[in-house]
């Protein structure tokens, strides 16, 4: 209710006893949504903050505020060194006005996310200068148009059959809702009149309290089971709503958006281990393809051109194997490629363990780290962890913003640029010297990372998945084979006056791979 003018009708009074005869000697925004007005007389100072961020549209009146020496700009300059005279409640309106010595005014418009500040000078209907400008409508509104004279008779009442909205349309949420749950709907149109007598005579005699109800915290000025607080003035209920809401609760939603994204990411670590360790356990269990090379070599002198299916006995297990040739290949190449991916397979199990190990260690990093965000106690202590984990930059940035696609492969995370200029933006902010770069050779196409996390070599299997990722996100993804070239992320320089995405590489190494996209293998 701190935006509703049964509110206001009480908080304009305590505001002129305390603004009157001050002199504005400041007024600038350090933010794009925030208005800050400071105004003093002999010693004394008062600060107006005007929060006007959807959804978070709040004001206040604190005694300080330490103003920023960077990144603030002055705004309304007219309104330097002007004296106010008085602050006045506009009539059943979600607005109020300080009237200033030379005869202008400074209008406060309140209607949520369009809430706004214009300045109007002696003389002028319209307003010289308006702080969201980007409301098109405000900069041809005159104010006293805002006014509204309600008539609040038994006779009016009826006349409107009882229709709060109509009859009240200041009361707002709270005591709208106060209605309803007294079964004011199905009322009949005398226990309805009975029931806006009853409000109409809480609203006149109010208590300024702050309430909570799950993580909102709102101002009422109605009886409410989940008050926290109760003030005897509006601008000491007003200044703490601003800090319970702006200051504690951006605090509070901050952290429970880091709490989640990092037990999200303990959750995807410990889903990849058990993948992990099943599919090794599976690699570990299963018949090496030498096996089946040896079956198909005793059987070599039965190959015949043309024939591609063929059917042996496994006298390792006893079973029937099929054998699916590609035309033109002969049994022995086929058993190659089983002797070759067998010799392979201790450098496969090898990996999968050494990912495994890496992601135990980072199921443990994650496990402190939720430890130590769930028992931080404000900004300076949030801050200061991001600070000292500039290594989870990504994590702690809203995903929706990231300049890249995140992927993970054998325990390397690869990421692959969203656009030219995202390609810049990860190339300058988020990676470390040591990753590997790639880019499809010579054509336009995402940047491409594999982040080493100082590990001393990128196995071949991830550099070419990589590299694949490179050829598809290029103008090669239609190619059957293509060239990409890899170097060190600390050889690769952005030159001033280069297009975006533009960038110079010395010392690149190239792989030819065939072209392709994200697959199950690919953790996101």
């Amino acid at each position: 209710m701190h935006l509703n003018y049964h509110f206001l009708k009480y908080l304009c009074p305590e505001l002129e006893q305390e603004l009157k005869g001050m002199t504005i000697i400041s007024c600038f925004s350090q933010s794009k949504d925030e208005l800050v007005i400071e105004a003093e007389s002999g010693e004394n100072h008062r600060y107006i903050r005007a929060h006007f961020l959807p959804p978070q549209i709040y004001f206040a009146f604190p005694e300080d505020y330490k103003r920023a020496k960077r990144n603030s700009v002055d705004l309304f300059p007219e309104l330097i060194r002007e004296k106010i005279s008085s602050c006045k409640v506009l009539s059943y309106e979600r607005a109020f006005r300080l009237e200033l010595e030379s005869g202008g005014t400074l209008l406060f418009k309140l209607h949520g996310n369009r809430s706004n500040v214009l300045h109007y000078q002696s003389g002028n209907k319209l307003p010289i200068r308006v702080f969201r400008n980007e409301f098109v409508e405000d900069k041809s509104l005159y104010w006293p148009d805002l006014e509204k004279p309600l008539d609040l008779s038994q006779e009016q009442f009826f006349r409107l059959v009882g229709n709060a909205s109509q009859f009240l349309p200041t009361l707002g949420k709270i005591p709208r809702e106060w209605l309803k749950e007294r079964g004011y709907i199905q009322a009949s149109i005398n226990e309805k009149w009975a029931l806006m007598q009853e409000l109409l005579d809480m609203l006149d005699s109010p208590l300024f309290s702050l309430a909570q109800k799950e993580e909102e915290v709102y101002l009422t000025l109605l009886p409410d089971s989940n008050i926290q607080k109760t003030f005897a003035n509006p601008v000491d209920a007003l200044n703490e709503l601003f800090y319970k809401a702006m200051v504690v609760g951006s605090f509070e939603k901050e952290k429970r958006a880091l709490l989640k994204k990092y037990w999200d990411e303990l959750k995807k670590t410990e889903s990849y281990i058990k993948k992990s360790q099943e599919k090794l356990e599976a690699l570990i269990q299963a018949a090496p393809p030498s096996q089946l090379a040896d079956v198909i070599m005793a059987h070599i002198h039965e190959f015949k051109p043309g024939t591609l299916t063929y059917h042996f006995t496994n006298f390792y297990s006893g079973e029937e194997v099929e054998v699916k040739l590609k035309p033109n290949q002969k049994l022995q190449d086929y058993a190659e490629n089983l002797y070759r991916k067998s010799k392979n397979r201790q450098l496969e199990l090898d990996q999968i363990e050494q990912a495994i190990a890496s992601k135990k260690a980072k199921k443990e990093e994650l496990e402190t780290k939720l430890f130590e965000l769930e028992n931080l106690d404000g900004y300076r202590d949030l801050k200061d962890f991001k600070k000292s984990h500039k290594e989870d930059k990504s994590l702690q940035k809203d995903s929706v913003s990231l300049p890249f696609r995140q992927f993970e492969y054998a325990g390397f995370p690869i990421w692959v640029g969203k656009s030219a200029k995202d390609n810049d933006e990860m190339l300058r902010n988020y990676i470390h010297k040591d990753d590997l770069w790639l880019h499809a050779r010579q054509v336009p196409g995402s940047h491409v990372v594999i982040r080493t996390k100082g590990k001393e070599k990128v196995p071949n299997q991830v550099l070419e998945k990589a590299a694949s990722l490179a050829a598809y996100y290029s103008k090669y993804k239609t190619e059957s084979l293509a060239p990409v070239i890899y170097t060190e992320a600390k050889f690769v320089r952005k030159v001033k006056g280069l297009a975006p995405g533009a960038v110079m590489v010395d010392r690149e190494s190239v792989i030819m791979v065939a072209p392709e996209g994200p697959s199950e293998e690919l953790s996101t």
